[in-house]
């Protein structure tokens, strides 16, 4: 009885620290170190898709500080009663129901979860795929490659974007976090 009581208190500390966001996030070999199979699954992503790990890692950094269930603002009706939420982002990619739904129709992924790391990461590659078929954005830009997937692809070929300071802002710290996250993947054991 007392065996079983212990690994029972271990393996619910075990999914208490995974569901937690991994420390030091400014750190891309801290994170592989903490959560094993991301790596694996970012390369899966990679050799689908195209997509370059640090990237990925930047986006779903930008996203959701690598929270698998990550939901947006509370919005209220008379500034204290909950309404819902901004929108229907959630999980690691912050994806959106309909866009998470044409992923999972264009890629048979029926099953695919957003709040697991893996799926999120191939979506993120699925939609950077799209955006360089669409807008021509290079796989490694990740600046062009945030705004498109904020604004989606008819949003940033519009080019609405430039009239939103704060966003540009953020797609520059989307890109300074994905160079930094690629030159520590080098060094990365």
């Amino acid at each position: 009885m007392r065996k079983s009581a212990i690994f029972l208190v271990l393996i619910l500390a075990s999914c208490v620290r995974e569901s937690q966001p991994p420390v030091q996030q400014e750190d891309a070999c801290s994170i592989l170190d903490q959560r094993n199979g991301w790596l694996r699954d970012m390369q899966k992503a990679e050799a689908v898709w195209g997509a370059p790990i640090s990237v990925q890692m930047a986006i779903i950094w930008k996203e959701s500080n690598f929270r698998s269930r990550a939901k947006t603002r509370r919005t209220y009706f008379l500034g204290s009663i909950p309404t819902g939420f901004i929108s229907t982002a959630f999980g690691f990619s912050q994806a959106l129901d309909g866009t998470w739904a044409d992923y999972q129709e264009d890629t048979g992924a029926r099953r695919a979860r957003r709040t697991d790391y893996g799926d999120s990461t191939d979506f993120i590659g699925w939609y950077m795929a799209k955006s360089k078929r669409v807008n021509g954005i290079a796989m490694n830009d990740a600046y062009n490659q945030y705004l498109a997937y904020h604004q989606g692809q008819a949003g940033y070929a519009s080019g609405a974007y430039r009239n939103k300071s704060w966003l540009v802002n953020v797609a520059r710290q989307v890109q300074n976090r994905a160079n930094l996250y690629e030159s520590q993947l080098a060094d990365c054991t």
